[in-house]
């Protein structure tokens, strides 16, 4: 099985590259994002606590999401694998999802790191809530998620990069050109 985790900050454009990268290698992609936003849109207790924690721009503790990342692929047994998507944010996090990946006989395959300045940033994540509606692209909550991203989570990076497992790609560019270097990175890690 073949994991993938695409890393970079919000509006770095990793949904997008990942529809992409889902239709030529179908993986199955795991948003750690959208299966907070399923939990509170189906008003589950944990979804209630996802939302309080998220009202406030702070990252999910540890163990809320690694309990959710782990049932949620272990429902998927039949698949060429998965990309992860806002998983690992923390250390902890990433060291928790090579033990269970281990635990199943497999691995984290490949990092892709999209590389995108925050002026880039700021601008996505503006135009993305005029049409999309999420309650976190406001601008508060934008500069505190963006603010988690390079304090925290950005210090994931050297955890994989000691494996050799990163893949910096640009971000900035056009949609198809991005793909196109993303695409070399997994056959090369294939």
């Amino acid at each position: 099985m073949y994991n993938l985790v695409i890393f970079g900050p919000p509006g770095a454009g990793k949904g997008t590259q990942s529809d992409k990268i889902i239709e030529k290698y179908q993986l199955k992609h795991i948003s750690t994002g959208d299966m907070f936003r399923a939990h509170i849109a189906n008003k589950t207790d944990l979804g209630k606590e996802v939302q309080s924690i998220m009202d406030n721009g702070v990252l999910v503790p540890d163990e809320i999401t690694i309990r959710m990342l782990e049932s949620e692929m272990s429902q998927h047994t039949d698949i060429k694998g998965f990309i992860l998507d806002g998983f690992p944010r923390t250390v902890a996090q990433a060291a928790a999802l090579d033990k269970f990946l281990e635990s199943k006989g497999q691995k984290v395959n490949l990092v892709l790191e999209l590389v995108v300045s925050q002026a880039e940033i700021e601008q996505r994540i503006a135009e993305r809530s005029k049409v999309s509606g999420r309650a976190d692209d406001s601008a508060e909550k934008l500069i505190k998620r963006i603010d988690e991203y390079f304090t925290k989570t950005v210090h994931v990076l050297p955890y994989y990069q000691a494996q050799g497992k990163v893949s910096k790609i640009n971000g900035i560019g056009e949609i198809e050109v991005i793909f196109g270097d993303i695409a070399k990175a997994i056959d090369g890690s294939l």
